[in-house]
């Protein structure tokens, strides 16, 4: 069966590389080696990653993701496996052939590897993208039986492997959900301002740029468009973010308005618990590096914002509480955290761009556990040792230690997560469980969701994190939920990112 696959395979080889087609001779040439290395395909990702767009973005990191991993399976596994020669030049003419031809086994093709995954990968997060790569990528593996480089057979598998590795990748980052978080969240009454008058924003001048482009003057004069009658003040270096807030809700409660805020995640958390606390609707502006609430809730465009202010457009969501000893709640909006969790997705952000996501995280989950130590607590009154101690306000997807966004904004349970460090070779387990995909059934992974959850014995915990700040611990936290507690614009139809 082996020797007539091998020969049919031959016979194959041989009435591609000898036929010419028209014009077909430079361009499928110097497509073959455009596509050496990867080099067109992470062209290709730069270019999304430089788009603006959400799911461009997505996919350029899936896509880079996949293509380093299916070039690593093809070209040192496979490969190495196989040692299968190439074919003999005889058929092909010297005119199309390369110039340094190619000494490592000829199964399987990793040009098509490479091309597959990235498309797959492309197809996965964008079916347009997809659509606009699968073109390009057929091309790239025929050119490699048309150069007489490789076997018909040789592209066919390194073509499966390629787009079953970037399939694989949805065990580690299944795709994003593509309707916004908030959506089954309770319609509640909000004033219309569609002018924006009463309406008070504070911009955070030190906030980062994140999709943004331009500097805060010109995003506070795209505010002013959309909304000319609100009142904005441009908060700087040196100012006091808490004591403008202060005093743009007390404006707003004077004028039956509402709060507005343009900044990060910090920011955001900040002008949430004074809108909850004064019974204020808050309008949130996407103005921070990552704005995980503004694009989770389905605001994630000034315009998207500005709809629902316009319209008084408002959902309830609730508010996650961390309240330490002294019984004063600390709310967050997205998460809580103790232990690496903080240092992981730190070290995972800056590396995404140039590996994506998933492998990022890979890198950055081997590099922090190789140097932290589990931290010592107590949970619901049990003594445990945990690399991480992850609470979600709402429940979060991808399932696993590295959640990045959310599925909805109420129903009054906290997504709780944690990873043992007390079981033997718990590091190593940790590692594999995530590189194989089976975190979900893993001895050191736990999952729950709860309406509260009580942690004591922090003595050796010096800080926790809430929505990115990192906050002095107490020696007890009680995490606990405040359902439905912050009124919040959106648009009855939002957009998806």
């Amino acid at each position: 069966m082996r020797k007539a696959l091998n020969e049919l395979d031959a016979r194959l080889f041989v009435k591609v590389a000898s036929r010419r087609l028209r014009g077909a001779d430079p361009w499928l040439s110097h497509l073959t080696r455009a596509a050496d290395h990867g080099k067109l395909w992470m062209a290709g990702a730069a270019v999304l990653g430089a788009s603006g767009t959400r799911t461009a973005r997505r996919a350029a990191l899936r896509g880079a993701g996949s293509l380093l991993l299916a070039s690593t399976l093809a070209n040192i596994a496979a490969k190495g496996l196989a040692r299968r020669p190439r074919p003999a030049l005889d058929p092909v003419p010297v005119v199309r052939r390369l110039l340094k031809q190619p000494i490592t086994s000829s199964f399987p093709s990793g040009h098509s590897a490479s091309a597959a995954a990235f498309a797959t990968a492309l197809a996965i997060e964008s079916p347009v993208l997809g659509a606009v790569a699968a073109p390009v990528a057929a091309a790239v593996m025929a050119s490699r039986v048309y150069v007489g480089v490789h076997y018909p057979g040789d592209v066919l598998a390194g073509a499966a492997l390629g787009a079953g590795t970037a399939a694989l990748t949805l065990r580690w980052w299944p795709r994003r959900n593509r309707i916004p978080a908030g959506t089954a969240a309770p319609a509640v009454e909000a004033p219309a301002l569609p002018t924006g008058a009463g309406l008070h924003i504070v911009v955070n001048g030190t906030a980062g740029s994140g999709t943004l482009a331009g500097t805060r003057e010109q995003l506070v004069e795209e505010l002013r468009h959309e909304l000319p009658d609100a009142r904005i003040q441009l908060c700087g270096d040196g100012d006091d973010l808490a004591a403008r807030l202060d005093q743009a809700a007390a404006a707003a409660l004077k004028a039956n308005g509402a709060l507005g805020i343009c900044g990060g995640d910090g920011s955001v958390n900040l002008a949430a618990t004074v809108a909850a606390r004064e019974r204020l609707p808050l309008a949130v502006f996407p103005g921070g590096t990552l704005n995980h609430f503004a694009v989770d809730l389905g605001t994630h465009t000034v315009q998207s914002t500005a709809e629902a202010v316009k319209a008084g457009s408002a959902r309830a969501v609730d508010l996650g509480l961390a309240i330490g000893d002294d019984g004063d709640p600390r709310p967050f909006l997205n998460t809580f955290s103790i232990g690496v969790y903080p240092e992981l997705v730190r070290v995972r952000e800056s590396l995404e761009e140039r590996l994506g996501k998933w492998p990022a995280l890979a890198v950055a989950l081997a590099r922090v556990l190789a140097s932290a130590r589990p931290v010592q607590l107590t949970v619901s009154g049990t003594p445990r040792s945990v690399w991480m101690l992850f609470a979600g306000n709402g429940a979060y997807d991808p399932p696993g230690f590295a959640p990045t966004h959310r599925s909805e904004l109420d129903g009054g349970l906290l997504d709780i997560r944690a990873v043992d460090g007390s079981r033997p070779f718990a590091r190593t387990r940790l590692l594999l469980a995530f590189l194989t995909g089976t975190l979900a059934t893993s001895p050191v992974y736990h999952e729950a969701r709860l309406s509260a959850l009580d942690i004591t014995g922090l003595h050796g915990v010096e800080h926790y994190a809430v929505d990115g700040e990192a906050v002095p611990a107490p020696t007890r936290l009680r995490l606990a939920k405040a359902t439905a507690a912050l009124t919040v614009y959106r648009p009855v139809h939002p957009a998806v990112p």
